[in-house]
């Protein structure tokens, strides 16, 4: 098997010719939005409205077969390190761009995985950052269990502290505004480039939204999960996002045979992570559920319209030009059933419902599963990119697999830091934005342990609940539906060999080759 780390010496090469296009170093915007599925963005599909989306997808670069970690905080590491698994010498994004002379900041949620040292962390690598830890409510103060505990440069922030435009409070909307205020501070630094980071929480559950934002999509999904499934799928075809021969994946639920029931509320509970035909609920049942996903679109919006303030702010300082914007999902949808309180319907502060599986599996479309999962609904979503003095594919679609790792060793080339110091399992992106093919990596890894992927080219190594390798050829069958592992078995037992040496080997790694 070949060592994945050969790629810091293609970055090298790769550097004069990425620079002959850019003159500069580019200004850096990365936005991550959590828990949105494949199709829940317009220019992905949806009937979501995510005009701002959108108008990047148009000016830049849409990747139709991205992935991720599958989940939060493993998506977060990885990305931060380049490293799918890393060790406690590892060091972050911030910290180097910070190195490289770059102006460094950060707003939103903060999630690690145990091994990401402490000493790296926010706000460390950050020379403005307001972030928190934790899940709770969007409307704040909250009078939910678990309160945000927020911090402002590393020093603790109260609810009643936070500066912001717009009241009640609402996360997705104060986050954007310190990155307002950071951008503003960016802009007065002539000689130095800098790199934003905002991640949002948006839309991660509880559900809830502004009543306004409810109200455009309220009653949009009493067709039903089915209908919603159908049309997508036909979208991101006529988008050219798949091909017009790819099948869509059967209806998918009954998630919860891995993670068990609450004990209350049984009746409505074993309901949550099940799939049932739209047409066979009673009209409550459609009604309460159109509220459900009207409230999720709501996040999706309000979440693009806070995006559209990035960029006007971006475009009012003359910097859009030679600014790389990217955004991305941490996974994919997710349906798993963490409801409280169900005398209260989602949308209000007080609320706290999560999106049932049949929603989750309409987010994912095309694909199979949900996050956590290494089958493509979990770990396979949206990634755009848009730089305009090097993009120059407006509006286009690259069928070239790249993976979040890939993030790093990407604006660590484009900051012109020494490659030679690194060790990463992904590699630039940049021959990609420069509309060249680039050398395939020797493999791609995502989902949870028991749920792992292995992907080697177009061959697919998944399983689910670490029950026996499914083994797939995604040239042909990218929505997962024939497992030929029986009819392959040489190269399934190939590729169990190479994943289990690609684990073994990743154990003790350090994304610094030295020091």
């Amino acid at each position: 098997m070949k060592n994945p780390f050969v790629y810091c010496i293609v970055l090298t090469a790769l550097f004069s010719v990425t620079f002959a296009v850019a003159a500069e170093r580019p200004n850096v915007i990365l936005i991550m939005g959590d828990d949105i599925g494949f199709s829940d963005l317009g220019c992905f599909g949806s009937e979501i409205e995510t005009p701002n989306l959108d108008r990047l997808a148009e000016g830049g670069l849409r990747f139709s077969q991205f992935y991720n970690m599958a989940k939060c905080n493993p998506t977060r590491s990885s990305m931060w390190t380049g490293m799918y698994y890393g060790n406690k010498q590892c060091t972050l994004l911030g910290q180097e761009m910070q190195r490289a002379g770059y102006r460094t900041m950060m707003t939103g949620k903060e999630h690690y995985d145990g091994w990401i040292p402490k000493e790296a962390r926010l706000p460390a690598g950050y020379d403005r950052s307001f972030y928190y830890p934790l899940i709770s409510s969007y409307f704040l103060p909250s009078s939910g269990k678990f309160e945000n505990t927020f911090h402002l440069d590393g020093k603790p922030l109260s609810a009643d502290q936070i500066e912001a435009e717009r009241k009640p409070l609402f996360k997705t909307d104060f986050v954007t505004d310190y990155a307002l205020r950071f951008l503003d501070e960016a802009a007065t630094k002539d000689d130095q480039p800098f790199f934003l980071y905002v991640a949002y929480n948006a839309a991660h559950y509880p559900l809830q939204a502004r009543p306004e934002d409810i109200a455009r999509y309220r009653g949009k999904y009493r067709k039903g999960w089915d209908k919603i499934r159908e049309e997508r799928f036909e979208r991101i075809k006529e988008l050219g996002l798949i091909g017009q021969d790819v099948k869509l994946s059967p209806p998918e639920g009954n998630i919860n045979r891995f993670r068990g029931h609450a004990k209350d509320n049984l009746e409505i509970r074993t309901k949550i992570p099940l799939y049932r035909p739209w047409d066979s609920l009673s009209d409550k049942e459609q009604d309460e559920l159109d509220l459900e996903m009207a409230v999720f679109a709501a996040m999706v919006h309000c979440m693009d319209r806070n995006i559209g303030r990035v960029m006007d702010r971006l475009e009012k300082h003359g910097l859009a030009e030679n600014t790389l914007v990217m955004y991305l999902s941490d996974n994919g949808s997710c349906p798993y059933d963490s409801n409280r309180n169900f005398d209260l319907l989602p949308g209000p502060r007080d609320s706290y419902r999560t999106l049932c599986a049949a929603w989750a599996n309409a987010g994912n479309t095309p694909f199979r599963y949900f996050k956590q999962y290494g089958h493509e609904g979990g770990g396979h979503t949206h990634f755009i990119a848009r730089w305009p003095e090097v993009i120059a594919a407006r509006g286009g679609i690259t069928p070239q697999p790249a993976h979040l790792v890939d993030i790093m060793p990407t604006l660590l080339e484009l900051a012109r830091a020494n490659m030679s110091r690194y060790r990463f399992h992904g590699q630039s992106l940049s021959p990609i934005f420069q509309g060249k093919k680039r050398v395939q990596s020797d493999y791609i890894l995502s989902g949870l342990e028991k749920f792992r992927m292995f992907r080697q080219g177009d061959w697919k190594l998944v399983r689910v609940n670490g029950e026996a390798w499914e083994l797939y050829d995604l040239s042909v069958d990218p929505t997962e539906l024939n497992n030929v592992a029986l009819e392959h078995p040489e190269r399934l037992e190939r590729m169990i060999e190479a994943y289990t040496l690609a684990k073994d080997s990743m154990k003790n790694e350090s994304n610094l080759a030295h020091e």
